[in-house]
């Protein structure tokens, strides 16, 4: 595969189980298949292997089939009939998967042929499989389902918010781009403009997140566990760390990272030439110099990446093409869509979806790399026996997409023919990198205390969120005047609302891909190999296996932060010179 002309287009695999032709619209329509898995003899490892084949097939329809609900949907949040059709798939259909995924695994996992179940990676997903039914309760499936529902309200609410500049009535999104002016008072404007329109919903999304602390905590309880944290780490598959370990890597990054948050936002503050650092001055130039555009339209971005994929490696460009060919992208930002940014795995043809909302700025750039990165784990672990084995802890997941923002560096030449420009982005991104790192801490050690003291009040949120926000940012900007928009700042990040607790191993998986980059450039051709092997493992071993496959330790010490931060220092002062 090279080029658009020659490129293969994957297909599905056979449906061997269900059917070609099975079209889901409602439950009675899959029952049957999960009666025969339920029912069906068991008397030879290959009968074993066979419905294991069966239900993996099945789950891989099922997986896609609720992909492009929820896709349609975060493409166009105010189409009635989208919203519908995900709700139906919440309320309707995955209830009784949950009942009926429990009995499959108490069914199987005391099978008697399950130790002759050698290929690699059944011992995963069997640990899986043991830990759910362990967390199991069948008076949690109404509740999940409430607390679904109630999380996709925040996507609504946010898609909804616009704000009017110059006349012009434009997304969130795209009047962040003019946080990047020269002009002081444009970027004071458009930060004012998107903070008063968050603050206008602060109080229902505030009412919206005490609706979800509780509805989790019950889950959490039910489940027999103190608190929902501790449930959590259960059903997201933390095997290999614990909560001890996230406050470890919050006291690792206070000490070896925040320190360098203080010398960039005072070195802002020097090269800006203002008497005080206001918050709208974190995006534009310190040198004064225009905002980088890396491309104009969605289209160019793509073309962009696809080159710039091809000379890392041609089979990384032909990735996205695929995609491409497939239409497998929504990229532009417009008025309607859900915020945010993801790669959507789609299990049964194995071609993912990126969803984003680029305007034309750098971190848009960032993002398509990042979810390229998503969609290149996807492809490369299309071929697995097991659905289950295509599923990567987001410690791994995140990984994939964090380290190729970094090893793609070398050929961001396609996006910024000047050689000025090329170092500012790479600047820009190596800056960002550091200030990743203490808002992960913050937002997780914010979850940590919001789970652990579910009846808090929301003054006490607010206290809380002020205190934890303080550890770990700089002590150079100026908030006066301002506090009431530091007091929910929290509310942007919609991975409180959707998705809870996944937000540290975007933390991990930094340090892990800071590693990735380090082996990369003292040797590119075994440092890409590393990175690859390590994505092609899918979920067929145990987190730590996977990183040593990449040659990355999976370490949150103060000394091993440390010394990559030391490595990302160099990195930047070689470019500033």
């Amino acid at each position: 595969m090279t080029n658009q002309e020659t490129i293969d287009i994957p297909t599905r695999s056979k449906r061997l189980f269900i059917g070609e032709e099975f079209d889901l619209k409602k439950w009675e329509d899959l029952q049957p298949f999960y009666e025969n898995l339920k029912t069906r003899e068991i008397n030879s490892v290959q009968d074993l292997r066979q419905w294991f084949l069966d239900r993996s097939e099945l789950e891989s329809y099922l997986s896609e089939n609720f992909a492009w609900r929820y896709i349609r949907q975060t493409c166009d949040t105010a189409n009635t009939g989208l919203i519908n059709a995900l709700q139906f798939f919440i309320t309707e259909i995955q209830p009784k998967l949950a009942e009926y995924g429990n009995e499959l695994d108490k069914k199987i996992v005391e099978n008697a042929f399950l130790g002759d179940l050698t290929e690699k990676g059944f011992d995963i997903t069997l640990r899986g499989m043991k830990k759910a039914i362990e967390i199991f309760r069948e008076e949690n499936i109404p509740v999940i389902t409430e607390m679904q529902t109630e999380e996709r309200k925040y996507g609504a609410i946010a898609g909804a918010m616009t704000v009017t500049l110059d006349g012009e009535e434009i997304t969130l999104q795209k009047a962040a781009d003019r946080l990047q002016s020269t002009d002081r008072t444009i970027r004071e404007e458009a930060w004012r403009a998107i903070s008063n329109r968050r603050y206008e919903d602060h109080e229902k999304l505030d009412d919206l997140l005490n609706k979800l602390v509780s509805l989790r905590d019950q889950v959490g309880r039910n489940a027999g566990f103190a608190n929902y944290r501790d449930y959590m780490f259960a059903a997201m598959g933390r095997f290999d760390y614990t909560p001890q370990d996230c406050f470890d890597f919050h006291a690792s990054v206070k000490e070896a990272v925040v320190p360098l948050l203080d010398e960039m936002a005072k070195s802002r503050k020097d090269a800006l030439k203002v008497d005080v650092l206001r918050p709208w001055d974190t995006k534009v130039d310190p040198k004064g110099l225009a905002p980088l555009v890396p491309f104009k339209t969605g289209e160019e971005l793509l073309d962009k990446t696809i080159r710039c994929f091809s000379r890392l490696d041609p089979f990384l460009g032909d990735c996205l093409r695929i995609m491409k060919t497939m239409k497998h992208l929504d990229l532009e930002s417009r008025k309607g869509k859900a915020p945010g940014g993801y790669n959507y795995p789609l299990d049964e043809i194995g071609v993912p979806f990126i969803f984003m909302n680029a305007t034309s700025n750098l971190r848009d750039m960032i993002t398509i790399l990042h979810e390229g990165g998503h969609a290149v784990h996807s492809l490369v672990t299309r071929g697995l026996t097991l659905n289950s084995f295509k599923h990567t802890p987001s410690e791994v997941a995140e990984v994939a997409s964090m380290s190729m923002e970094l090893i793609t560096m070398d050929f961001w030449d396609e996006f910024f023919t000047n050689e000025q420009d090329l170092k500012r982005a790479k600047i820009q991104h190596l800056e960002s990198i550091i200030e990743t790192l203490p808002w992960v801490a913050t937002v997780d050690k914010f979850q940590h205390w919001m789970y652990e003291n579910p009846k808090h009040a929301v003054e006490q949120r607010t206290e809380e969120w002020v205190k934890i926000y303080s550890q770990f940012t700089d002590n150079v900007m100026d908030w006066s005047g301002l506090e009431q928009f530091r007091e929910y700042l929290w509310q942007r990040q919609l991975h409180i609302y959707e998705v809870p607790f996944y937000y540290i191993e975007y933390g991990i998986a930094q340090l892990g891909a800071i590693g990735v980059w380090k082996n990369y450039r003292e040797n590119p051709q075994a440092g890409l190999k590393g990175y690859l092997d390590a994505l092609k493992l899918g979920y067929t071993a145990p987190i730590t296996e996977i990183y040593a496959a990449a040659n990355i330790p999976f370490d949150f010490s103060q000394k091993h932060i440390t010394e990559l931060m030391q490595f990302v220092r160099t990195e930047l002062e070689r470019l500033k010179i």
